[in-house]
């Protein structure tokens, strides 16, 4: 091995510390349709800065940006979402799982309790505060560390031995290893210095002038003329934090006689007294301990034991009885506006809109405070790309606290049109586009307090080429035993078209255990139930994308032409499960249906199964937007485009653009690039695609782009 002068780099390794049974099952998953992104807390090059906040810091994971708020949070593991949660204090919480930074089973998860999920705040200042004037906190002055949490949820339940622990953390005044600081410098210097014109593998590079002499690299690779190599030059130190459990709560036995509800969002609040924590860089975190199923039955080793979190508050001035908040807004996600679909074929809407749009649904609004609130409920419609808007207004009601009321009700003279609003137009019947969407923006406000907006809630109401009851996150897994059984999904052509293929969504496994062959089948109709076979696709077996929607087509070679009520389904020709992505919000159980001998059987679990037909005659895969958030409109013009597109964003004030993407209909990425208003796209070879434009705190807009010469 040769030792040469001039360059350092150290390599660091941190070790963190019944088949045979007839039935549907149904378990956890391994990722929430979105792949989230490694975060490295070692790497300062994703740090913020360093200053501490101060209080109040609240959070109450509204903001759907899937990631934890950065400005916030040090850890970005957990899912911030609206549909893993059952009616939280206001829409959307942190869920815990078993899940790691890359949408994986952590690998090392196993059959007994081990630490999964953290959720660390960024330090905060507990010493002083500085409005309206600057003061020492001392424990005289009430401060009070709040949070809620669920077990479950709509995921699954953890076991008795699985728990959700939160730590309060504190300074020990030692200073302990952080990170490796690193310079990259060019090759040439180095084999001047050295009077040699290559580097080879295992070579050993010392640091330069500036550096830690101490630390040096061993080359991986072959590096000459022109090359730049990375080195670290420092070892970062950080102040060594001490941490004390201060409160946990445990999962149950499926023994255990008192089984806490999943649907219940318990309260707890913790008086800060101990004056270890009033230092000017305190912390929290939250940590759960989960535990996978055993090899017994290995393609159901999939994400489980969810803990949901929401509306985390920490100020001075409180008492134990601050259990209220001056604080109206909705709960869950918001509805689509179609009878029997989340998403349906634009072509399939127009030819029968009357049945398709419910004439009502339900939207849930809570009011958190202890005192009466004068809401004002009102939703607006706009087409993307489109001429169509309309609104409605749902007036203005009393609303009672949760704790005396619970939700607006639907049964009182005025609450009816604020809970059970109808829906009042139909969406337009636009001819000569095979796809549209629209945004649907529900607002409740206070008049209490002069009619200051409150709350607003965001659903994207899709038409593309696929038929869809899920929502698009896959809370659970569904899987049949034996061997042999079949699964099928009803669905309904209203005129005839072309069965293109089919969407599906699988959740991975540890190892992937649920790699098992398939058929992929569709049925004309017998009665209600699946009947004669149409197609049949064989020798399947699960696809896993990396894209954001996280489906993968399987496209049929000679696509049949359907008409009226049809199902699509598998045939499950090996034992174990194929964990099937399911939703556990959206329920479409009356139109899935099961057979494990030779009767066809209705599904026994309320949710949807992520199997989506495209139609069409040409294959292209509609935009999910359900991930969009609040986001405003992206709008581009001309679209179709055959040169050069510009980019604006509507509102543009609450959204910064960092970077912009283009990816095809098969998830692969076309463009990378920082953002820019005006786009070159002459090289895109006619087709459709979808752009789509990043933010801060990971948020994202996305919108079809279509090229034609």
């Amino acid at each position: 091995m040769k030792f040469i002068q001039g360059i350092i780099i150290i390599v660091l390794l941190f070790i963190v510390s019944q088949s045979g049974v007839a039935q549907e099952m149904l378990t956890g998953l391994q990722q929430n349709g979105l792949i989230r992104q490694v975060y490295q807390l070692g790497n300062p090059n994703n740090r913020l800065n360093d200053n501490p906040l101060t209080i109040p810091f609240r959070d109450d994971f509204s903001a759907f940006n899937v990631y934890p708020d950065a400005q916030l949070w040090l850890d970005q593991n957990i899912f911030v979402n609206k549909d893993f949660p059952i009616n939280p204090p206001n829409t959307g919480a942190a869920t815990f799982d078993v899940i790691d930074a890359t949408g994986s089973v952590y690998t090392h998860a196993t059959v007994t309790p081990f630490i999964a999920d953290y959720l660390t705040s960024r330090k905060i200042r507990l010493d002083s505060v500085f409005y309206p004037v600057n003061e020492k906190i001392t424990p005289a002055d009430s401060l009070y560390f709040s949070f809620f949490y669920q077990i479950q949820g709509r995921g699954d339940r953890p076991e008795k031995f699985d728990s959700l622990i939160l730590q309060f953390g504190y300074p020990s005044g030692k200073l302990v290893f952080d990170f490796i600081d690193s310079v990259t410098l060019p090759v040439d210097t180095y084999l001047l210095l050295n009077q040699i014109d290559t580097i080879f593998p295992n070579d050993t590079l010392f640091a330069p002038e500036g550096c830690n002499q101490e630390l040096y690299y061993v080359a991986d690779r072959l590096m000459t003329w022109g090359d730049d190599v990375t080195v670290p030059c420092d070892t970062v130190l950080k102040p060594e934090i001490l941490w004390r459990n201060v409160w946990s709560v445990s999962g149950v036995f499926l023994t255990d006689t008192i089984i806490p509800r999943n649907d219940v969002f318990n309260q707890i609040l913790i008086p800060i007294t101990d004056t270890l924590y009033f230092v000017s860089d305190f912390q929290f975190r939250f940590f759960n301990y989960g535990s996978i199923a055993s090899t017994i039955n290995p393609g159901n080793r999939g994400n489980v034991d969810q803990w949901n979190v929401d509306y985390v508050y920490l100020n001075k001035g409180r008492s134990k009885s601050d259990s209220t908040y001056n604080v109206v807004s909705f709960s869950n996600r918001a509805p689509s506006f179609l009878k029997r679909y989340e998403s349906m074929p634009y072509k399939q809407y127009r030819s029968n809109p009357t049945n398709a749009v419910r004439p009502e649904f339900e939207i849930n609004i809570t009011n958190l405070d202890n005192v009466t609130h004068q809401t004002h409920y009102w939703y607006e419609v706009t087409q993307r790309n489109g001429s169509q808007n309309f609104v409605y207004d749902g007036g203005s009601c009393e609303l009672l606290p949760y704790d005396l009321g619970g939700f607006q009700s639907c049964s009182s003279s005025c609450g009816a049109a604020q809970a059970c609003p109808v829906v009042n137009s139909l969406f337009a019947l636009q001819a000569g586009i095979d796809s549209t969407s629209f945004v649907i923006k529900h607002f409740v406000s206070d008049s209490t307090d002069g009619n200051t907006l409150v709350d607003s809630l965001i659903y994207q109401q899709g038409f593309y080429n696929y038929f869809a009851y899920d929502d698009g996150t896959p809370e659970l897994g569904y899987g049949l035993e034996p061997a042999g059984a079949y699964v099928a999904v009803q669905y309904n052509m209203t005129v005839p078209d072309t069965l293109q293929g089919v969407q599906l969504f699988f959740n991975k496994t540890l190892n992937n255990a649920n790699y098992k062959y398939f058929d992929i089948v569709v049925w004309g109709d017998n009665n209600g139930k699946p009947g004669s076979v149409l197609y049949r696709k064989e020798r399947q077996h699960p696809l896993w994308s990396n894209d954001m929607y996280g489906y993968m087509m399987y496209s049929f070679v000679d696509p049949p032409i359907v008409s009226g009520i049809f199902y699509v389904g598998l045939y499950q020709s090996e034992m174990g499960s194929l964990n099937i992505g399911y939703d556990a919000v959206s329920n479409s159980s009356d139109y899935t249906f099961y057979k494990i001998t030779d009767q066809w059987s209705e599904s026994q679990f309320t949710g949807s199964l992520m199997i989506r037909p495209v139609v069409g005659s040409e294959v292209f895969i509609g935009s999910s937007e359900h991930y969009m958030g609040s986001d405003p409109s992206l709008m581009i013009a001309p679209n179709p485009a055959s040169a050069n597109v510009s980019i604006s964003l509507a509102d543009s004030h609450d959204f910064l653009p960092q970077t912009i993407c283009i990816y095809d209909l098969s998830g692969r990425m076309i463009i990378n690039k920082y953002f820019t208003a005006d786009l070159d796209v002459s090289f895109l070879e006619s087709g459709i695609y979808f752009l789509q434009i990043s933010g801060e705190n990971r948020r994202t807009i996305t919108s079809r782009l279509m090229i034609a010469r």
